[in-house]
């Protein structure tokens, strides 16, 4: 080994990256200094590619998930083998530097209105990223027991999967995908309130739900499923064509006196929502549905007002979860994690509310600034803003 000290550095990074030593160290160390000689080879021939810098760690994950592709798939061959072939080890290390420069450094990029730093993105990040590392240390994934944590787990994931899509400039998907968020909020804010009877017909519609689509394993469980379906649907007067609805929605029976609720229905606007008591979201949900289904508000959108819209909703979503989530999370860890909690909301929360005032005000301020018939699409000339 020419130097020593280096690929020990090397070899470090990769144990921190948590490379599997089965992949071979040495050989992705050479890979590597390959990798770096073709990089140099390149920055000879293309005066512009001299300006560009390399990341080493990024062009690493580029190696490693190459070698690992062609290692998973001829298992008969072992890492020594492949370390033989030049003609691998070229095509690997070409592979990684194209897809490097191309994806890192040349790749295609929408035109953003915000960025990971800028306060109302970076604040919120923060407590998304604090809230979801806490919660990965509850027990998850067995819905008679952990069905409040791991709806709070998905909606928290929701909500950083829409602030990602907002710094990446993608307004309108992130739109889209906060009603999916909204979906979650609403139904965990009614299992919340009314508690125990909800649970228990929410996991019984859980299995309805998998027997419908062919999940259970036997015919004689899956026909004492849908026996038990149809008894359910005769005892509140629904027909069969009203079956998904049912399967669906069937669980607000667990709430009190429910089908007394004016303008109740099975579904998620006129049950879901209503019963939550977040009816107020109902146009803005329609409006979230139009652009989730590809309908012309999506393709001559303007990029300021959902913006504007998807980060408002994001933050009125993530108050109220972040709300049930303090309530779960002070009730279950010591004094020193709550104090660590309530220091960090002390430092941060007021900034949060400063930045959704501010982000409030903009879009009152988009709003005044426009005329209705043009608020959400493109002006005549059809330059968007």
């Amino acid at each position: 080994m020419e130097n020593e000290q280096e690929y020990q550095r090397y070899c470090a990074v990769l144990k921190e990256m948590q490379v599997p030593e089965a992949f071979g160290y040495e050989f992705l160390y050479e890979l590597f200094r390959y990798a770096i000689d073709g990089v140099k080879d390149m920055r000879g021939a293309n005066p512009a590619m001299a300006q560009l810098g390399v990341n080493p760690i990024l062009l690493t994950q580029y190696l490693v998930n190459e070698h690992s592709l062609y290692l998973a798939s001829h298992p008969e061959k072992i890492k020594e083998d492949f370390a033989k072939d030049e003609d691998y080890v070229s095509l690997i290390a070409s592979l990684a530097v194209d897809k490097y420069f191309t994806n890192e450094h040349l790749a295609y990029r929408m035109g953003t209105l915000t960025s990971r730093f800028n306060p109302s993105m970076s604040t919120i990040d923060l407590f998304l990223n604090f809230i979801l590392g806490m919660l990965s240390r509850y027990k998850q994934g067995d819905p008679k027991t952990t069905l409040i944590v791991d709806i709070l787990n998905k909606g928290f994931q929701m909500a950083k999967c829409v602030s990602t899509l907002l710094e990446s400039g993608f307004e309108t998907e992130a739109f889209s995908t906060w009603r999916t968020l909204h979906e979650n909020e609403c139904i965990l804010q009614v299992i919340v309130k009314y508690g125990q009877p909800v649970i228990e017909k929410y996991l019984r519609h859980i299995r309805y739900g998998i027997a419908f689509r062919g999940g259970i394993p036997t015919k004689e469980e899956t026909d004492e499923v849908f026996i038990e379906i149809k008894e359910g649907m005769k005892s509140i007067g629904l027909k069969s064509k009203d079956m998904k609805r049912y399967i669906e929605y069937g669980w607000l029976l667990g709430v009190p006196d429910v089908m007394k609720i004016e303008g109740f229905k099975f579904n998620f606007r006129d049950g879901v929502e209503r019963v939550a008591g977040l009816g107020s979201y109902s146009k803005v949900y329609e409006m979230s549905s139009e652009i989730a289904h590809s309908s012309p508000l999506l393709i001559y959108s303007r990029k300021n007002y959902f913006f504007s819209v998807g980060l408002l909703n994001l933050y009125e979503s993530f108050f109220r979860l972040e709300k049930i989530f303090a309530s779960l999370y002070m009730a279950t860890v010591s004094d020193e994690e709550k104090k660590r909690y309530q220091t960090m909301r002390g430092l941060y929360f007021g900034e949060l509310s400063f930045c959704y005032k501010f982000e409030k005000n903009r879009l009152a301020s988009l709003a005044k600034a426009k005329p209705k018939k043009k608020e959400l699409t493109e002006n005549s000339e059809g330059e968007q803003e």
